[in-house]
């Protein structure tokens, strides 16, 4: 099979690859990168442990092509940490326990950074709105919602200043 050069700025750096048409944008992450936060739960899109934000919207990255990222922006969770502080949705889920097996934490981050971009006032409604395509097998949800509203209240006032 023939290959396509792509060119895709990821967590802010620009990369250039020859790659397969065939090849989705989590194993390219994942492999050709070696940024391995990004996790690959079902294939199927149900889980969400494969999102990344592509040009500021939360997508699973196991149903999208490498090729349909060509020219465009990507961010994985290893993006954002900036400078050596973490984001607020990473100390939220420090501070409130959202995590147990951490398997389903990179998707619900960059979930939760994509919506928060366009909510920093979200309800507890709107949170497990969000949320409610990425599945955690072991927290039950309640400590991650106090993560994105942790997060979000610091946001607020990070915005305030």
């Amino acid at each position: 099979m023939a290959k396509i050069g792509i060119s895709i700025k990821v967590n802010g750096v620009e990369h250039k690859a020859e790659v397969e048409p065939r090849l989705l944008l989590v194993h390219f992450l994942r492999e050709n990168l070696r940024l391995t936060g990004t996790h690959i739960g079902c294939d199927t899109s149900h889980c969400g442990a494969c999102t990344v934000v592509l040009d500021g919207r939360a997508i699973k990255s196991c149903t999208a092509f490498a090729v349909q990222a060509n020219g465009r922006e990507v961010l994985t969770v290893e993006g954002l940490e900036q400078d050596g502080k973490l984001h607020p949705l990473q100390e939220g889920f420090f501070q409130e326990h959202g995590l147990q097996c951490g398997y389903c934490t990179p998707g619900m981050l960059m979930t939760g950074y994509a919506f928060l971009k366009s909510n920093l006032n979200p309800s507890e409604n709107e949170i497990r709105q969000a949320i409610s395509g990425n599945l955690c097998r072991c927290t039950g949800y309640v400590n991650i919602v106090k993560a994105y509203q942790y997060a979000s209240e610091k946001l607020r006032e990070e915005g305030a200043k």
